[in-house]
């Protein structure tokens, strides 16, 4: 992950010169160096003592790109120091470390914030943009699929609640963004299905109940070999005057009711705006910018710690329902 950061930054010329890497810590030094001389940084200090990089290179910026486990300790260092932080999702490995960091962040005055890249891109921000038109009407569902079968390795493959933790909480975090309501329930079922190569929860379908009586189904599976689904899910967003389907690439199909006589209406096409502002749909470069243009302003970044945590909160609320078999209340 910490490569796509660094090619994130190096894509956009306005980041490559805002931003200046002057340390780089990790548990394996030579993971470090490794970094280091890929991306051509030849003047910047590897340890694997993160106070003690902090402390020496006084940066301004954490970028913490760790596994969750380690994220609460990374943060907190971070915020210490004076650094502001912008970390990798999920927000933390508990709700409770979260509240903690969402507690530290405010206390330090420094700006907090996750990776939730999705949002940054154009087929989510076209969506928002239809459902704020008002042209499908009320809003009143999101369905979304998500299909696949990636053989990552490594700790993922190890992980309790792989799909719900790593995967999900993106179109959880999306569906939160592009509905515009918050997230009041949920009830949760999570399998580990035949043949999984992981050792828990590849497999997870959730509902959720949102404010203003919106619903939000998921199905999805990282297990799921065959023809798969967009990384990003495809999409169904049901208002009261008609649908909008989104395959998670290029194909957006919205129509509203038509005029045909008889039993059904049939329907009538109408068109998906592009993205407001093309500016933001370039993923983490989008949200690195985002970032940077909060510290310079002081205005919230849009991934705030202290909101996203209502993200991070649905992903707990599913694994605690499908602990439990029960519907469960979302408290961020």
């Amino acid at each position: 992950m910490a490569h796509g950061w660094l090619r994130a930054l190096a894509s956009q010329p306005h980041l490559a010169t805002t931003v200046t890497i002057v340390g780089l810590v990790d548990l394996d030094v030579v993971v470090a160096q490794s970094l280091a001389e890929t991306f051509g940084l030849n003047n910047v200090e590897i340890g694997n003592d993160l106070d003690a990089v902090l402390a020496s290179t006084k940066a301004d910026i954490l970028f913490d790109v760790v596994i969750p486990a380690a994220r609460q300790a990374v943060v907190a260092a971070g915020l210490k120091h004076g650094c502001h932080v912008l970390s990798e999702k999920p927000m933390a490995a508990s709700l409770d470390e979260a509240r903690q960091l969402v507690r530290l962040a405010g206390e330090a005055g420094r700006v907090h914030a996750v990776v939730q890249n999705r949002r940054f891109i154009s087929g989510v921000r076209r969506m928002r943009g239809v459902v704020e038109s008002g042209a499908l009407g009320d809003l009143t569902g999101i369905h979304c699929d998500f299909f696949i079968a990636p053989h990552f390795g490594g700790f993922r493959e190890a992980m309790d609640n792989v799909l719900l933790l790593d995967m999900a909480i993106h179109t959880f975090d999306a569906a939160r963004f592009v509905s515009g309501r918050h997230p009041q329930s949920v009830y949760c079922v999570e399998t580990n299905p035949a043949g999984s190569w992981y050792a828990h929860g590849a497999s997870a379908n959730a509902i959720f109940r949102f404010s203003d009586d919106v619903v939000f189904t998921y199905r999805g599976s990282w297990c799921a070999e065959g023809r798969r689904t967009s990384w990003e899910s495809c999409w169904r967003l049901v208002g009261s005057k008609g649908m909008l389907t989104w395959d998670g690439e290029d194909a957006f199909d919205a129509t509203v009711a038509g005029d045909e006589r008889g039993l059904l209406k049939g329907h009538r096409i109408i068109g998906v705006p592009a993205a407001p502002r093309e500016e933001e749909t370039h993923g983490h470069a989008s949200v690195i910018a985002d970032f940077l243009e909060s510290i310079r302003t002081g205005r919230p970044p849009e991934t705030a710690g202290f909101d996203n945590i209502r993200s991070l909160a649905m992903v707990f609320g599913a694994i605690e329902s499908a602990k439990s078999g029960q519907p469960v209340v979302i408290q961020a």
